[in-house]
Order: C-alpha cells, then structure tokens, then sequence
C-alpha cells in the first residue's frame, strides 16, 4: 500500500483539505502586497530641482522656471538640471539669487540639483525616494531595493526548500511568519537607506517560506484528481492580494505606514498554525509513523471517512513508511544524481527564471497606459482572476506542459507588439500590457502546479526551494533590467519577450503530468520514462532499502 491509497481512505479532497486551503490563504495574500509594494513603497513623483522662492505676487510661475531649468527634447522642464546661472525669460524679472544681468544672459551651462529636489506630494505623501532623494543620479538605488528584496527570496529558497525537508513544513512556516513579522515592522522603522536595504532584503529571505512551504503543504493532503481545481483555487488568493494592495495603497500614501499594513496580517497568520496540519506524507518519510497516524485520523474525522483501524495501525503506516525509501538528509546534489532528474531540473531552472523574470518586469511597469497607478494595479490585478480560469479549463484539457508553453508564448507576443504600437495608440498598448499579464499570471500559476508534480516527496520541498531560487534570481534582475530603457527605449520589453519565449521552448522538454500519481521516491521518477530493466536497478542516492 502507497500514501495515495491511504490518502483515498480518509478522504483526498473534502472538509479537511477546503480548511487547509483557507488557513494557507493568509500568507498568500501576504505575498504579493510585499512583492508588488515597490509599485507604492518606490514610486518616483514627478520632482524638479529646489529653487529660491518665487519672488512675491509673482504670478507667471511656468515662465519663472524656465529661467531655472532647462528643458528637455520633448518640451518639458527638466527634473534633474537647473542653470548654473538663471536665464531671463522674456517679459519676466528674476529675483532670489542676485545675479547681475550679464551673468542672467549669459551662458548656459547646468548642474545638478545643488539644493535637493521639491516634490509634487499630491498622489504620495511620502516614498522612499522622496524620503532619500533616490532620484536622477540615485535612481539606480530606488531599483536596486526591489533587487535586493527578490536576492533575499532567493537565499530564503533555498534556506526554507532544504530546511523544511528536513525539519517539516509546518515548523518552519512558523519560522517564515515570526521572522516576516519582525523584519517588516523593522523595515518600516528604518533611519537610513542603508537600513531599509537591509532589512528589506532579510524581508524578502524571511517570505520566501510561503513561496515553497504553502502549496507543498496543501498539494501533499490532496488526491490526484483535486489537485488542478485546489491548486488554481488557492493561487486565487494571490489575485486578492494583488487587488487588496491596490486598496491599501490608495488609502495609506505614507510609505512607512503602508509597509506596517501589509506586515501585520502575519499576527493572524501565526495564530492560524494552530490548526494547520504537519504533512503525513512527510511524516511517514522520516519514519514518525505515530504523528502521521494521527493527522491522518483526523483527516478521517472531518472528511467523514469511516477508517477501519486495521488499515490504520501502526504496523500498516510503517510498512508504507518503509516504502518510501527515505532520505534523511536531501541535498542539491541529489537533484543532478540521476537523468531523468538531472533534466528534469535544468529545465525548470530555466522556464522558473523567464516566468519570473517577465511577471514582474510587467508588474512593477505600470507607467504609460493612461491610468492612474491604482487604476492600473487594480486593473493589472482584475485580470489575473480570467487568467486563472484559463489554467484551470487548459491543464485539465490540454496538459501542464503545454499550457505552461502556450501561456509563457503569449507573454512573448503580448511584448512584442507593444513594440509595434505607437505611443499615442494609448488604448493598444493598456489592452496589450493586461494581456500581456494575464498570460505571465497564467505561467506563473501553471509553473507552481507543474513543478510541485515533477519531483518526488523525498527531494519535493528541495526541487521547489532551487527552481524558487532560480526564479528569484529572475525577479531580482528584472527591476534593474527596465534601467535599459536608458540605452535604448524598447530593450526592456525586448528583453523580458526575448527570454520568455526561450522558456517556451524549453517548456516542452518536460514531461506531462496530467493525472499522474505524485511520485514518491528517485525512483519512481525514473522509471516513468526508463526501460523496464532500471526499475530494479539501484538508485545512485543514498536511499534506505527494506
């Protein structure tokens, strides 16, 4: 007997899981709120160089600062320059600064902002970048928290991926929940840029738990047959999120208190582990036959599953228990040690970092549509829920593989055509950029799934934790990659469709998991597209045979 056949006993889809579903919904409400804060947390107002005062009953304000500033090829003022010395327009008097009228005339030369920058504060109150003038010269610092927040994901991954397989997932969701809570309320109090890098990047590192722990813990208690309805159900938290930051976002405009908003529902979310359930099926990987005996009644109980005890005692669970072939200590290596493996994770390796490369290069991009930024981000958020329903109707019709491969070459296309649209088709390029992430949203859901389904029990947490960290090493380049619109103005969105239709490609390498078991050792994984002679053979891991 394997743990499906006693997942089908208890019940593989019922009170039990539903209830799972919406304990685990929390953190992934959590998730997107700090992925996408930058959108609020970073936004650049529109800003020019500190001057003197305006002189008194002065009431050609626009003529006085074209004495100021020079103007940019399109017309307007510039943001980052002012005259060395002020020019005279004409039919106006400038005053403040005592210059003689030779030096008014004179030539002219520019400089950086001497006296800092002054703000338009109408649609924020405060950012980071007003906060620490991460502008013109310093934007490339503004970015570079967004870089630092995903290279702590990255580095949490792989944490969480190997410490979960090793300690269980439910103690180190709590882990993941304290450490979240404490280092956003920190974040939030920073003094300095150099803090809140910091901080943010300890953040992030402390959030990658509920991206590798939340849908291993829900998919391990559930049937084969209700795996895509209660995978896609559950990522449908994530599009609240993104929604609910839009909300929270329009409401608090003050930087400092929008980072305190979306820290503290970790409060909740640590009172919830009370009944959130350790997996069985991990438990009975690492031999703790008695613990997983009891979760597994419990299961039986809320699903109303009359459970025979015998097909429940202790000396059944140890002999699925045994079956397992336990690896007491899963490392990276093991995800190379075999072929099929090997394959398997190169090519999730790169479809993980295109999927998040593209995601968030279009989500943290929401200028130029003719919106607003909490019409766009609520917008960007609305089209996720279609996006879903599309995964769910295409995996369940037309595999995991090619869903991925189709969703990832629509994003590809999505881009590219925004290319081919003039700036002043506005309508064109809004409808082409929410196309454009409802298909990055569709990958990003198919890709959970998928992968989760790809690796065995033994090595699951692991191959999530480094496909996870690949694909953060995606995010934390795709802030910066949008400073390419400083060599030339279309290499971002050719960047970001170039790589997307790469993963594509290697989207089809893998193989289809559509109403297959979730494998439980290396070598189940094998011998589903090995000869039938390697199915005796020895696995080359450090496994432990009956």
């Amino acid at each position: 007997m394997g743990f499906e056949e006693l997942l089908d006993q208890v019940g593989g889809f019922g009170p039990f899981q539903l209830r799972n579903l919406v304990l685990l919904a929390l953190p992934r409400m959590i998730l997107p709120m700090h992925f996408l804060l930058p959108i609020f947390l970073a936004a650049v107002p529109a800003h020019r160089c500190a001057l003197p005062g305006t002189p008194a009953n002065f009431s050609h304000q626009d003529a006085w600062l074209e004495g100021y500033l020079p103007q940019e090829p399109d017309g307007t003022l510039s943001s980052c320059l002012r005259f060395t010395h002020p020019q005279s327009p004409r039919n106006t008097t400038l005053g403040g600064e005592g210059q003689n009228p030779g030096e008014l005339q004179g030539e002219s030369s520019t400089m950086p902002c001497p006296q800092g920058w002054e703000y338009d504060r109408s649609e924020f109150s405060s950012t980071i970048a007003t906060e620490w003038d991460l502008v013109c010269e310093q934007k490339g610092l503004n970015r570079a928290t967004s870089s630092c927040f995903f290279a702590g994901v990255l580095v949490g991954a792989v944490a969480f991926g190997y410490l979960s397989d090793r300690f269980g997932r439910r103690r180190l969701l709590l882990v993941a929940y304290v450490s979240s809570l404490v280092m956003g309320l920190v974040s939030a109090a920073s003094v300095s840029y150099i803090m809140f890098a910091i901080t943010r990047t300890l953040t992030g590192t402390a959030l990658a738990g509920f991206t590798v722990i939340v849908i291993t813990l829900e998919l391990e208690w559930l049937d084969v047959g209700h795996r895509t309805v209660a995978g896609v159900l559950s990522t449908t938290f994530w599009t609240v999120g993104v929604m609910l930051l839009a909300l929270v976002g329009y409401l608090i405009r003050d930087w400092r208190w929008l980072l305190v908003a979306v820290t503290l529902p970790c409060v909740p979310g640590i009172l919830s582990l009370w009944w959130v359930p350790e997996s069985a099926r991990w438990l009975l990987t690492q031999g703790r036959v008695q613990e997983a005996r009891r979760y597994l009644l419990c299961c039986a109980r809320l699903n109303e599953r009359p459970v025979d005890e015998d097909s429940l005692s202790l000396e059944t669970l140890s002999k699925v228990a045994a079956g397992e072939h336990v690896v007491q200590r899963p490392s990276y290596l093991d995800l190379f040690r075999t072929s099929r493996l090997r394959h398997i994770s190169l090519c999730c390796m790169v479809v993980w970092f295109a999927v998040n490369f593209s995601y968030y290069g279009q989500s943290l991009d929401v200028s130029g549509l003719g919106l607003n930024i909490y019409q766009t981000q609520l917008l960007f958020g609305a089209v996720e829920l279609p996006a879903k329903l599309l995964v769910y109707l295409s995996v369940r019709h037309a595999g995991r593989r090619l869903t991925l491969a189709g969703t990832l070459l629509g994003t590809a296309l999505t881009l590219g055509g925004r290319l081919l649209v003039s700036s002043e088709m506005v309508a064109w390029s809004t409808t082409l950029a929410v196309m454009g992430k409802g298909f990055s949203e569709s990958s990003f859901t198919t890709v959970y799934l998928f992968t989760s389904e790809l690796y065995p029990t033994v090595l699951r947490q692991t191959g999530m934790g480094l496909t996870a960290l690949v694909g953060r090493l995606g995010g934390s380049l795709a802030p910066l990659a949008a400073l390419l619109d400083g060599v030339w103005l279309s290499l971002p969105k050719i960047t970001y469709g170039g790589i997307a239709l790469l993963a594509a490609c290697t989207a089809l390498l893998l193989p289809e998991t559509r109403h297959a078991q979730l494998p439980e050792t290396i070598q189940d994984v094998e011998r589903k597209s090995a000869p039938s002679s390697l199915q005796d053979e020895e696995m080359p891991m450090k496994l432990i045979h009956n």
